[in-house]
């Protein structure tokens, strides 16, 4: 029989142990923990077992990336092959490449007698040319043919007019380059068309697609070529009714433009 001090020492022994950290009363067989954990693991289910259900989910590949077009190319090409005014006016109907088209109301192509001496060249259409889609409406317009009669003209029977832009830029904000850009050659192909004897550019963005030049109160009054023709920079009748000051500068250049008809 164990005595008492055989089981006080055992007792004091255990609590040893269990400060140590040894919570576990261990057996006489030896325990491969390695293996326990070993069956412990989820069962993978592997291609042999399910040959479907391992194959990989195929990747859809990207869709071709469509081949980039230089709208200025595309322009050129379309309004080379127009054969009339009509078909012009149908290729830039048809001319996709221009934002401008998606917030236009209407097209604005042309006004007055195709075949005159005479053709006018504008900036863009504004308000009242977007609603009635031709070019030089409104105050700006009536001034304009008030000019033309004053030497002769009318756009009824005498004078061609179009604009560099056939579609009026969001608030009339003034033109990017590459609108311009894209628009040349149509105007190219637009005198080419008309046949007149000289082009008179009106205002800014018309030097810059005829000129490669801005700055018209410093070009105007001077005769120069645009399109192969004989050109005359002016200012817009626009700038005209917020300068009134500057409508002497405009009679001179209505003045040189009458002298060269008379010639």
């Amino acid at each position: 029989m164990e005595s008492a001090t055989d089981y006080w020492a055992a007792r004091a022994a255990l609590a040893w142990q269990v400060e140590l950290g040894a919570d576990e009363a261990l057996s006489e067989t030896p325990v491969n923990r390695f293996e326990i954990k070993e069956r412990a693991k989820p069962e993978v289910p592997t291609r042999a077992r399910n040959p479907e259900a391992a194959e990989p989910a195929a990747v859809p590949e990207p869709p071709p990336e469509a081949p980039k077009v230089d709208p200025v190319a595309a322009a050129r090409a379309a309004a080379e092959a127009a054969g009339s005014l009509e078909e012009l006016k149908a290729a830039l109907g048809a001319f996709e490449h221009c934002e401008l088209r998606r917030g236009a109301r209407n097209l604005v192509f042309a006004d007055g007698a195709p075949g005159s001496r005479v053709m006018i060249i504008g900036e863009a259409p504004g308000r009242e040319e977007d609603r009635e889609g031709r070019p030089f409406v409104g105050s700006a317009g009536k001034l304009l043919d008030r000019m033309l009669a004053a030497i002769g003209l009318s756009r009824a029977e005498s004078v061609y007019i179009t604009n560099v832009l056939p579609w009026r830029p969001p608030q009339n904000r003034e033109p990017k380059p590459d609108e311009i850009a894209m628009m040349r050659p149509f105007v190219q192909r637009h005198v080419q068309l008309a046949g007149p004897e000289i082009v008179i550019l009106m205002g800014n963005i018309s030097c810059d697609a005829g000129l490669q030049k801005r700055g018209v109160t410093r070009l105007r009054g001077k005769w120069t070529e645009s399109y192969g023709l004989p050109a005359m920079p002016m200012v817009d009748p626009a700038y005209l009714l917020r300068e009134p000051e500057a409508k002497r500068e405009a009679w001179a250049d209505l003045l040189e433009i009458k002298a060269r008809l008379e010639t």
